[in-house]
């Protein structure tokens, strides 16, 4: 019982980081085919780990609300609860990407919808009545709510595939998510530098957060592709299309200097794994899915290829954080 008191609620950045790895195999299959089975089975071993996560994630709800809340209320904690919802939409874009089982992705993408606005908004509450918060307290991990936001287009294929006013309902919630998560990151985006040009990095412990910019600008090309592709409203298709290219050479940019700061630690300070390894997956995948997107959208071969590029690290740095993980090393 003490560790259900004690449940992490970043746990389901994991959940986060699977899809976007088996998304991104499976999506590259055209360049090696065996990348297609495993995109699928880690769309299958993705839903295992979802369910043995989420029962001892509400049954902290129902048992230990108080510890629950303590978290939620914290300036840096709070934000995790974010990766509940993201999770959920990811597994139910895997299911409408890889299985291409709408059914199921569609009750998913609604269970995901709802925790991502409870969460959305009950955070940012929680910080506007807290009073004055520490800049040191600042972190990448603030970008969680957004990234849960923008990513709601995952499923913007439900705007064809219903009618009346739930196909209307599916397309402002679409567009809401998106707007609301994108401007929202680029408000926090600033904030956060400040924290970075104004005090000493993170700890080493947490240094894998540098790389969770990469995460909402990579699901945010992903997810304007997926609107303009499944839009049943008109929208003027080629000004979003050539905005998503200019958010992804953001996304360059912070790739190079993620690096750098990461080899920053590993040759000045330390590297030491945590459940904060988790931060390097998703967001490189997501950035690695939208660089296959432009390439595809643009004909860019040289983009895809770089994607491809991405994809081999990406695997394996997954596959290092999820063995540590079921290891139980780290926290």
């Amino acid at each position: 019982m003490e560790r259900l008191k004690n449940f992490n609620p970043a746990v389901f950045s994991s959940v986060m980081g699977t899809g976007a790895v088996g998304l991104a195999a499976y999506r590259y299959s055209t360049y090696w085919a065996p990348l297609k089975e495993l995109g699928m089975a880690l769309t299958y071993l993705n839903a295992v780990l979802y369910f043995a996560l989420l029962l001892p994630w509400l049954l902290r709800w129902l048992f230990y609300r108080k510890e629950a809340l303590e978290d939620l209320r914290h300036p840096s904690r709070g934000y995790f609860y974010g990766t509940s919802g993201a999770a959920t939409v990811v597994l139910a874009a895997q299911f409408i990407v890889t299985l291409h089982d709408l059914t199921v992705a569609w009750y998913l993408w609604l269970w995901g919808l709802v925790l991502t606005l409870i969460f959305a908004f009950w955070m940012s509450y929680e910080v506007f009545i807290a009073g004055e918060v520490d800049l040191r307290h600042l972190s990448p991990a603030w970008y969680i709510p957004p990234v849960a936001l923008v990513i709601l287009p995952f499923g913007s294929v439900f705007m064809r595939e219903t009618s009346g006013y739930v196909s209307q309902f599916v397309v402002m919630v679409n567009y809401l998510g998106w707007g609301a998560g994108f401007f929202l990151y680029l408000v926090l985006y600033a904030v956060v530098t400040l924290r970075f040009i104004r005090h000493e990095l993170m700890p080493p412990q947490m240094a894998p957060l540098i790389w969770m910019n990469l995460g909402p600008i990579g699901a945010s090309v992903t997810a304007l592709f997926a609107l303009i592709k499944n839009s049943t409203i008109p929208i003027p298709e080629e000004p979003f299309i050539v905005f998503a290219f200019f958010i992804w050479g953001l996304g360059f940019w912070w790739l190079v200097m993620a690096t750098a700061l990461t080899l920053h630690y590993i040759r000045n300070l330390s590297l030491p794994y945590s459940g904060a390894w988790w931060a390097f997956v998703f967001p490189l995948g997501a950035f690695t899915n939208a660089t296959l997107d432009i390439g595809n959208v643009f004909g860019l071969t040289l983009m895809k290829d770089f994607g491809f590029l991405l994809l081999w690290p990406l695997l394996a740095i997954w596959t290092f954080t999820l063995v540590k993980m079921v290891h139980g090393r780290g926290s």
